[in-house]
């Protein structure tokens, strides 16, 4: 089996701080340099035969819950956010720039799948699909899955909304446990109370806190549902929004960066 997570660096763009490896077709970029950076990524990763790079198959993501079972290996258009494997030699990746990349191995039967979950994928339970999808094709037991979620926007920059908790909450019942209340300080407010005055009792603006999604948690709590064990569950910690230098955050760079990826494969027989 081969697998990894890409960061930024190491490749030949010049836009999104030079030297990036994007690996998205961005408007910002060239289809030849994004190529040659996923060549790169796939011979680092070690999806390599006969001095040759594996063929990538990757995804036009929406946000969904839509998985593909890869046949063969061919990397002909797909549309979705996951995909899943028992061929060898074809490197299965999504791309990411804060939603969470999502890999499980099974080690027992052979396969991999990997997913791409935003909050959206996350509240159709993209990762919870894609396991049940594994065990009807190949037979896939939760105790013989290994799972990676891999670097996103993590619970100390994602902010969201009120209507967002309400998703989450139709869906699940430990809903509450991935939302957490954040006071923020503002010096500036705090100083100057006055510049803040509004109309309404009493008297001031109620900017309230922030709320912030713990999406990384809610994707670790669906393989546990699935029955994965814990132990076979590696939440990496890195925040994409904290860490620009290091990773793309779509967020963070107000929608101008590239594209990471994660990709899984399994090595052919002897």
């Amino acid at each position: 089996m081969i697998h990894a997570f890409s960061t930024r660096t190491g490749g030949t763009s010049p836009g999104y701080g030079g030297h990036s490896l994007n690996l998205g077709f961005t408007k910002d970029d060239t289809r030849t340099r994004v190529e040659a950076n996923r060549k790169r990524l796939l011979i680092e990763a070690g999806a390599v035969s006969g001095g040759k790079a594996w063929p990538l198959a990757a995804l036009k993501q929406v946000h969904s819950d839509l998985i593909h079972v890869v046949r063969s290996r061919s990397t002909g258009p797909r549309v979705g956010d996951g995909m899943v494997t028992n061929v060898h030699g074809i490197a299965l990746a999504v791309q990411a720039a804060d939603c969470f990349p999502i890999l499980l191995v099974d080690r027992r039967n052979r396969a991999v799948g990997v997913f791409h979950a935003g909050w959206r994928g996350t509240v159709q339970r993209i990762a919870e699909k894609g396991m049940g999808i594994m065990r009807h094709e190949y037979g896939t037991l939760a105790q013989d899955v290994v799972a990676v979620i891999g670097p996103g926007i993590q619970k100390c920059c994602y902010i969201v909304g009120e209507e967002l908790k309400g998703e989450f909450e139709s869906q699940f019942e430990y809903a509450g446990e991935l939302f957490h209340e954040v006071y923020v300080s503002d010096p500036v407010r705090e100083k100057y109370p006055l510049l803040f005055m509004s109309a309404r009792p009493p008297g001031h603006s109620d900017f309230g806190p922030q709320l912030h999604l713990d999406l990384a948690e809610a994707n670790r709590r669906q393989l546990l549902a699935a029955g994965v064990p814990a132990k076979q569950i590696s939440v990496l910690a890195h925040c994409t929004s904290c860490d620009t230098r290091r990773f793309f955050s779509h967020r963070a760079e107000k929608g101008v960066t590239g594209r990471m990826m994660a990709v899984a494969g399994i090595k052919p027989r002897g």
